[in-house]
């Protein structure tokens, strides 16, 4: 019973020296690579670079002892990043103790928030966000991130809260570009492009093993920082007008305490859920995907506990919100993590980072960490998704493209509720109008399938429907036209079947229709049959009057309905004991 909500006590029992040196390694191969992404995370974040720092502890360790993947690595992410400046930056200005207090609010709600979904075994909420609308959004992030950084690349001043105002901004400072600046921006992103791409290649070219050569190519935007960093000195560029980190707090995170101010709270309590169910479905597909490669599983109400855990350590540790980041765990997954206690080794090491190496960052140029971010989030743009959508579903389409394009012009809050909001209005509009077909039997077999798609035997006083979807509130008026429209235009039927095959539920509503529509045909002398009624559904109509009332029959198969009613062309029997069936139903 502990296990469940404490995975540690699962994992832990096994736990033994071999598994140790393989979490060790792969933390301190993830310890390289988080080090510069905190800082230019925190930076997208609008805030001072230690705070990424922070938010790459205590998270680590609470997600170690509450998370149920073995890989997931938590921490600062880009999109959460840029959803905690929009945020933030609705309440206070950037730079002041107001900003920062309502960044560690937001972990403090966020964590709060995920924290109860988990204990309500309400993970299925993020089947809100399908698939188009989290690709759209995380495509238009990717594209608003990495303009709002080349302000960073070009050293100029520029400001924005959606992609035109940012477009514009720059624009109109473009010919303050401090050439500097440029210097060092432009070749730090060129260096990080070919690292993605092309240093494992190189490497192997090299000699070296394709595994060190590919741990090795990860541990790029380390080899950035440091080089620019001798550059700046070198070439003096601070008197120059290059923006560096400049002096960072050296020590452990201090205890940090969120706001309990209503007032603020009730300005980000929205923000934080979208950061939290945001936030909750990056982590778990990327907890998925890789526990899927070794075998394992995660729980995905446990992950909510545990990424609620995480973020409310982050809160008290003076950090901003946190969730599992796909680049980094898949770095801890290559470099054979085993357990969350990579994690918690990885904390440690960012820990010793914040009390000894701070100093070494000063020098650090803006242009550096703004290129480390430009890198890593154009990686996320995904430019083929909109033309596989259009092809395969047009109402998915619309999703992605509406996700986009409200992400780009209002803003990352409205970009996310207007992705699920089209994403919700689209499934009503299609569950309104399910597929039907008229079906006939496919010669010399039991098989019945659609009239417009094979060659098939009908007859002209019998016609059959099958009903691709459930009846529901949403479509029990849609099946009521359709079936009287179908009637309408074949006077000579004398028998409807409805095959109910592929239905699983049939509701109030469903069941008015059903009797409207059987009411409609008894008057014109038409038979209503029901055919292949999946029992649970069955058990439910012989709890009402429908099947004493309905002026038909029901049938246990198609065949067997279409091969009786073939011979009864003339007005339809009275009604019968329908129960005549009851062993085959």
């Amino acid at each position: 019973m502990l296990s469940r909500y404490f995975p540690i006590l699962e994992w832990g029992r096994t736990y033994n020296r071999n598994v140790l040196t393989d979490d060790v390694m792969a933390a301190v191969i993830v310890t390289i690579m988080l080090i510069p992404q905190s800082l230019a995370y925190a930076l997208l974040a609008g805030l001072p670079p230690v705070v990424g720092l922070y938010a790459s502890i205590a998270p680590l360790i609470l997600y170690a002892i509450f998370g149920t993947s073995r890989t997931l690595a938590v921490g600062p992410v880009a999109v959460i990043s840029l959803m905690t400046a929009s945020a933030a930056g609705a309440v206070a200005a950037q730079g002041t103790a107001a900003y920062l207090e309502a960044a560690i609010t937001l972990a403090m709600l966020s964590g709060v928030m995920l924290a109860i979904l988990g204990l309500l075994r309400a993970g299925f909420l993020a089947n809100l966000l399908s698939h188009p609308v989290i690709s759209g959004f995380i495509t238009a992030s990717g594209l608003l991130i990495a303009t709002s950084q080349l302000k960073h690349i070009l050293g100029v001043q520029a400001s924005g809260d959606n992609w035109p105002e940012m477009l514009t901004s720059l624009a109109g400072s473009i010919g303050n570009t401090n050439l500097w600046t440029l210097s060092i921006g432009i070749p730090a992103t060129l260096f990080l492009f070919w690292v993605r791409k092309g240093a494992k290649p190189a490497l192997m070219r090299l000699g070296m093993p394709v595994r060190a050569a590919d741990m090795t190519a990860k541990a790029g935007p380390v080899v950035a920082v440091a080089l620019t960093i001798l550059a700046v000195i070198a070439l003096d560029l601070d008197s120059h007008g290059v923006d560096l980190v400049g002096a960072i707090p050296q020590g452990l995170p201090p205890f940090a305490m969120p706001s309990t101010d209503l007032s603020l709270i009730s300005k980000l309590w929205v923000p934080a859920l979208l950061i939290s169910i945001i936030g909750f479905v990056e982590s778990v597909s990327v907890a998925q995907t890789l526990a899927a490669k070794r075998r394992q599983r995660i729980a995905p109400d446990q992950e909510l506990i545990g990424l609620g855990s995480a973020n409310i350590a982050s809160a008290f540790s003076g950090g901003y919100p946190v969730t599992g980041g796909f680049a980094r765990s898949a770095v801890n997954f290559d470099a054979g993590a085993q357990t969350p206690a990579a994690g918690a080794y990885t904390a440690v090491g960012i820990a010793l980072a914040t009390l000894f190496l701070t100093p070494l960052l000063f020098s650090l140029p803006i242009a550096a960490l703004a290129a480390t971010i430009i890198v890593a989030v154009l990686s996320l743009v995904d430019l083929k998704t909109p033309g596989q959508l259009w092809r395969y579903s047009k109402a998915d389409f619309a999703a992605h493209i509406a996700t986009i394009g409200f992400t780009l012009l209002a803003g990352v809050e409205l970009g996310v509720i207007a992705g699920v909001a089209v994403g919700l209005l689209l499934y009503l509009w299609r569950a309104s109008r399910p597929h039907a077909a008229i079906v006939g039997r496919v010669p010399e077999t039991e098989h019945f399938r659609n009239i417009d798609r094979h060659t098939v035997f009908t007859l002209p006083h019998l016609i059959s429907i099958r009903i691709d979807e459930a009846l529901t509130y949403l479509n029990a008026r849609w099946l009521e036209e359709y079936v009287l429209e179908q009637v309408a235009d074949r006077p000579e039927v004398r028998h409807v079947i409805l095959m109910c095959s592929a239905v699983n539920e049939v509701d109030a509503s469903g069941l008015e229709s059903l009797e409207a529509i059987n009411h409609r045909l008894g008057g014109g002398s038409i038979g209503l049959h029901l055919s292949e009624v999946k029992g649970p559904v069955m058990d439910r109509l012989k709890r009402t009057h429908f099947i004493d009332q309905l002026n038909g029959r029901v049938f246990l198969s198609q065949n067997r309905a279409f091969n009786e009613l073939a011979k009864d062309t003339g007005k339809p029997p009275e009604p019968v004991d329908h129960y005549l069936e009851r062993g085959l139903i």
